[in-house]
């Protein structure tokens, strides 16, 4: 394999790395010279804690896009939302150079929403998701209580070093 740069991401010691709202990375797109900027949303501290299982992740995912490409303020500027593959968090991507502070209130929406959410899972048909019987509403909405009243509270009341990488 020839030799390749490290990607930003593995560059961030998740040994001691807590939940948060981190800016992962900016690039400009080349496709309209826009800035992008992509938000690590950290709901675990990885390799301290438990990942979130597939199914609460599924339905996080489900219930967070829909929130954010039908919300007044940000759906234009939503580019994509979903889960790490190691199952810690969510990325979030939106157009502009925004920062971690700046979003922090779209994120305790997001969250709430997901929460205070009851009902039918958007998308979560067979027709409508490859993989729907994997949902757990439950799951999501504690995932979503822990993070707002544990880890959105130090992020907006501490010492700003869960909102940006040390």
């Amino acid at each position: 394999m020839p030799d390749m740069e490290k990607i930003a991401s593995f560059t961030v010691d998740h040994l001691t790395l807590m939940p948060g709202v981190y800016v992962s990375r900016r690039d400009v797109d080349a496709a309209t010279g826009t800035v992008v900027t992509t938000f690590d949303l950290r709901l675990t501290a990885p390799n301290r804690e438990p990942v979130m299982n597939t199914a609460e992740c599924h339905t996080i995912e489900h219930l967070g896009a829909t929130f954010l490409r039908n919300h007044p303020a940000w759906s234009s500027r939503v580019v994509y939302f979903g889960p790490m593959g190691c199952r810690t968090g969510f990325y979030l991507v939106v157009f502009g150079e925004v920062t971690s502070g700046e979003i922090l209130p779209l994120v305790r929406e997001l969250f709430a929403f997901v929460r205070d959410f009851t009902g039918e899972i958007p998308g979560a048909r067979p027709e409508e998701c490859g993989n729907f019987l994997d949902q757990n509403l439950p799951m999501a909405r504690w995932l979503a209580e822990r993070y707002l009243t544990r880890d959105l509270a130090l992020a907006a009341d501490g010492d700003g070093s869960r909102l940006e990488y040390a």
